[in-house]
């Protein structure tokens, strides 16, 4: 036995009354076209790629400016770590280290190993506590390997700014500032 259940259909039956005629369609995508500003026009295009080369432009100029001093940081960094280093190995083994400065070659690092460069537009000066101010030929900092110094203090200086490497007599230690 079949019990008389009420059919679902998924669409209403078509009603045949209300048809749209071919221009009644192609008005209503016209309207739509219209009044629906689903994208952006050429002019707002033009001013945000204008404005991004802009803000573009100035800031390579402001990154380009500051590279210098980005390179005196970094090589006070590298200096200063290398005469640490030359303190630690003092200590650690037991003999004597000497750091070289070439202020000649502008070249530095402990001696008998390999010499790093220092960039061109960094000038170097090591004014030594005995000597005074040297800017020619080659300079040791001795480290010994009871933990004293004898060097003076290195100056690195760039076009605003400078870097001062001080090792402490007594205790080797090392201080930087700037």
């Amino acid at each position: 036995m079949k019990a008389n259940l009420p059919t679902r259909t998924l669409h209403p039956p078509p009603n045949h009354e209300s048809r749209f005629s071919i221009y009644d369609f192609r008005f209503s995508i016209y309207e739509s076209r219209v009044t629906n500003r689903g994208g952006f026009t050429l002019l707002e295009l033009i001013i945000v790629m204008f404005l991004a080369s802009l803000i573009l432009g100035l800031s390579t100029v402001f990154f380009m400016s500051s590279a210098p001093s980005v390179r005196l940081d970094a090589t006070g960094r590298e200096m200063a770590a290398t005469i640490r280093h030359a303190r630690s190995i003092a200590q650690n083994r037991g003999e004597d280290q000497t750091f070289m400065i070439n202020l000649d070659t502008k070249q530095y690092g402990l001696e008998g190993r390999n010499m790093k460069a220092i960039p061109a537009e960094i000038s170097v000066v090591v004014d030594d506590p005995l000597s005074g101010e040297i800017r020619s030929g080659q300079y040791p900092i001795l480290f010994r390997a009871y933990g004293g110094a004898e060097g003076g203090t290195v100056i690195l200086q760039g076009r605003k700014k400078a870097i001062y490497i001080r090792t402490d007599p007594v205790v080797g230690s090392v201080v930087t500032r700037q």
